[in-house]
């Protein structure tokens, strides 16, 4: 039974979603465009994404079809597509790899005889996998406006001023522990993963999160954590910290809206970030699916509020939520609380299972949605012809560092 024949899915969250994304494109400030994050604060230097050539906006679907495995099969080896589990299927089709973001990066810097490596995802997952990645391997985004508004909302100028403010009330290292560590999801700028590799910090994803802040208290007294405050919120309620030992850093205001007390007793300090995606599941929703379809098992993102989270029966990471499902009885119900996209493609690939997205109303990713086809096809003829176009460089000293933070997480394996 497919997603879509267990619950209507005309209403979108955006008219907008009818546009294709290169309406969006320069000469237009940065913006992130209809779905989830259409209403979220975009930074002024964020990347906008040239004027897609009108021959490619023109193209029909069976022309750029043509184009891209046109440009596949001349390509052969040396060109390496990355999807992402929250790509439409429009794209997913011509992806050599699947994955979240991590598992990607890390394939990627596998696979030594790619030269190109096209990431059909977000601006920091092909940061991370340029830091990965080996010297000669080139990583290449489709849409350079394909940003994370989740990532964004934790600005390295931001970060860098908290840590000082918080470095200046907890005092200098006493013994063995240090007063803070930084840690950062791997949902971030690469700047912020080199933050946390030069300050005795790691990255963490969504499936280890709890390993890296064991590893973490062991090392401090607290963790500063960003940008999403979900994860680490539900991370550490899942280890025994209480919520009141768990506060909230508002960038916007002296010392993040607390008192020196709080965060002196704080165990974890929780960047006010979050994904605009996984923000739109509720209790209310939980509760209709278990009235419309009993004994359903309800699974949802850790990126959920906590009681989003303490509401369903199982909570992980995409793979988490795949491998879970792939390995359920046939006729087993299963409501979803993750990225439309992923949910659509599970009930799809599933069809002896019964699988809907908690949220009834059609929001896909904003900048997951802005890599469409023609992009793909556009990046790839240029490589035809040796002409690489948006190529996504992390500097030298940001690529050590990061590679750092994400050296001392795989350690932790």
């Amino acid at each position: 039974m497919t997603v879509e024949t267990i619950r209507p899915f005309d209403p979108t969250c955006s008219s907008e979603l009818r546009q294709q994304p290169w309406s969006f494109d320069a000469p237009l400030p940065p913006i992130y465009g209809p779905g989830a994050s259409q209403e979220d604060t975009i930074p002024l230097d964020a990347p906008v994404q040239q004027q897609l050539p009108a021959q490619y906006r023109a193209m029909s679907p069976a022309q750029l079809d043509a184009r891209i495995r046109n440009a596949k099969a001349a390509l052969g080896e040396r060109l390496l597509i990355l999807g992402h589990h929250y790509q439409r299927d429009e794209i997913i089709q011509y992806a050599d790899l699947r994955g979240d973001s991590f598992k990607l990066s890390e394939l990627a810097a596998q696979r030594a005889v790619a030269d190109y490596i096209v990431f059909c995802g977000v601006h920091f997952m092909a940061e991370s996998a340029d830091v990965l990645c080996q010297p000669h391997q080139q990583v290449i985004l489709p849409n350079m406006a394909a940003g994370c508004s989740m990532a964004d909302m934790a600005h390295p100028d931001d970060v860098l001023n908290a840590w000082e403010e918080l470095t200046e009330l907890l005092g200098p290292q006493q013994g063995a522990r240090q007063p803070l560590v930084p840690v950062t999801y791997m949902n971030s700028a690469a700047a912020l993963k080199s933050f946390c590799g030069e300050r005795n910090g790691v990255v963490c994803t969504s499936s280890n999160a709890p390993r890296v802040l064991e590893w973490a208290f062991e090392r401090g007294e607290r963790v500063l954590f960003f940008p999403d405050q979900h994860l680490g919120r539900n991370t550490g309620a899942a280890m025994g910290i209480p919520l009141e030992h768990m506060v909230v850093w508002n960038p916007r205001r002296a010392l993040g809206g607390n008192t020196p007390e709080q965060l002196r007793q704080a165990r974890i300090i929780l960047w006010m970030g979050h994904c605009s995606v996984h923000k739109r599941f509720n209790v209310k929703q939980i509760a209709q699916a278990r009235r419309e379809y009993p004994g359903i098992t309800v699974i949802v993102h850790p990126e959920c509020e906590i009681a989003v989270v303490q509401a369903a029966d199982m909570y992980g990471s995409t793979e988490f939520i795949l491998a879970k499902i792939a390995e359920a009885a046939p006729g087993t119900q299963w409501a979803v609380g993750t990225e439309i996209s992923m949910v659509r493609r599970l009930a799809a690939e599933h069809p002896d299972k019964t699988i809907f997205c908690l949220d009834p109303v059609v929001c896909p990713c904003s900048t997951m949605y802005r890599i469409h086809p023609a992009y793909l096809a556009w990046v790839l003829d240029n490589l035809l012809e040796d002409r690489v176009v948006n190529r996504v460089s992390v500097d030298a000293t940001t690529k050590q560092w990061a590679k750092v933070a994400l050296e001392r997480m795989l350690a932790l394996r």
